[in-house]
């Protein structure tokens, strides 16, 4: 029996580097007709001093200031694997950068955060993107897959407080206290958690909503996801931690994703080097829990998972709108590779929208199961009719 992260690293050392950077040098020459930089067909290429032509590969992403660290952040792990490769970064808003007057469980549309971008790469205007991952759905638009999720950033929510309140707590804050947050999910747990507490929507990226806290009473708090605050450096805001006794965090919250074209083999193989096989399994099991269950930011859905002892743990919760209402449960599976899953791997299989050829078949396979497992178990205690409800209060809001 062999550990996955052992069985990842033995299927990565199989390619060379040489081999790797290759595969995006291979185009015709004749193409550039002595220009520097040039489109043929679908793809853009760059033709160097010393003759060389390699493919430009362009990054999408969307503009805000968050969206283009973490997108850097990919761009330099791609530079530092492959060195020759010439990468462009195109940003673009989305739906949901420009609707900042309505909470987004009321907007209603999966995609919000990730439409434009997708049309974008489905128009070979870019060749990969960037998203964070809990914005994808588990369902992608065809000819769309996940070829990579990097390893997780700190995936909890964090409290950051209104400057007057330093030194408080959700806990010690005043009665009737305003916390910001657009979270039906954050919001259910902590309502249920901190009755004392009322809760209104802030939209807006991270720059726009501690703004809004710093510089207007309105807010006592907001809460915010911790590895946004991290990745802008700003871990200094953050008042507190909330623990997943408080609050559960998002599906896929933490995590990035890489975003290809399907049928476009040589980014998929450059991309998946990015894998992180704990994060992969960890994020698989969480998606396919809350595709099961039909959720989505109209619903409180909430995950938590962990991978220990050669196990990966998921608990999963649906709440009501008040919290009031909940059901929580957690089950785990082995995620140790047979021996038979080194050579048995199919490039095309996608599980809850991820491609990741170079884990273990079997094992990933368990992963998804678990969360399908976890959510049937939490269907047959009478989560879909909290949902139900859920969905009905939040629509008549």
């Amino acid at each position: 029996m062999t550990s996955v992260s052992t069985v990842f690293s033995r299927r990565h050392s199989r390619q060379s580097q040489t081999h790797r950077n290759n595969r995006l040098h291979s185009a015709d020459t004749r193409a550039v007709c002595g220009n520097r930089m040039m489109e043929e067909g679908p793809y853009k290429y760059i033709r160097e001093g010393n003759d060389k032509v390699s493919r430009v590969i362009r990054i999408g992403t969307r503009k805000s200031q968050l969206a283009r660290i973490q997108t850097d952040s990919v761009a330099d792990s791609l530079k530092e694997l492959y060195p020759d490769v010439h990468l462009e970064i195109v940003a673009m808003s989305t739906k949901g950068d420009i609707i900042l007057d309505t909470a987004l469980s009321k907007i209603g549309e999966k995609s919000l955060f990730t439409k434009e971008l997708e049309n974008a790469l489905e128009r070979n205007e870019v060749d990969l993107v960037v998203h964070s991952l809990k914005d994808l759905p588990t369902t992608l638009p065809p000819g769309f897959t996940i070829g990579a999720v990097l390893k997780r950033e700190n995936p909890h929510d964090a409290v950051v407080l209104h400057p007057t309140n330093a030194g408080k707590t959700l806990e010690t804050l005043p009665e009737n206290s305003v916390i910001g947050t657009s979270s039906l999910r954050r919001a259910a747990q902590l309502k249920k958690r901190f009755p004392h507490l009322e809760f209104k929507d802030i939209r807006g990226n991270l720059n726009t909503r501690l703004k809004k806290l710093d510089e207007k009473q309105d807010f006592a708090a907001i809460i915010l996801a911790a590895a946004g605050l991290k990745r802008m450096g700003w871990e200094n805001r953050i008042s507190m931690i909330l623990e997943p006794e408080d609050c559960m965090y998002a599906v896929g919250q933490g995590a990035l994703a890489v975003e290809v074209r399907s049928r476009d083999a040589d980014i998929l193989e450059m991309v998946s080097v990015l894998h992180d096989p704990d994060t992969v399994l960890r994020c698989i099991a969480e998606r396919a829990f809350l595709k099961k269950l039909e959720g989505g930011c109209s619903v409180p859905v909430a995950v938590h998972t962990q991978v220990k002892d050669s196990h990966l743990y998921l608990t999963g919760a649906v709440y009501s709108l008040d919290g009031s209402d909940s059901l929580k449960e957690t089950m785990q599976t082995s995620i140790v590779a047979g021996d038979e899953s080194l050579e048995k791997v199919d490039e095309q299989v996608q599980r809850v929208g991820v491609t990741a050829s170079k884990l273990p078949g079997d094992v990933q396979d368990r992963a998804e199961q678990l969360g399908i497992d976890l959510a049937d178990l939490l269907l047959r205690k009478g989560a879909k009719d909290i949902l139900t409800v859920a969905r009905q209060c939040n629509d008549a809001r």
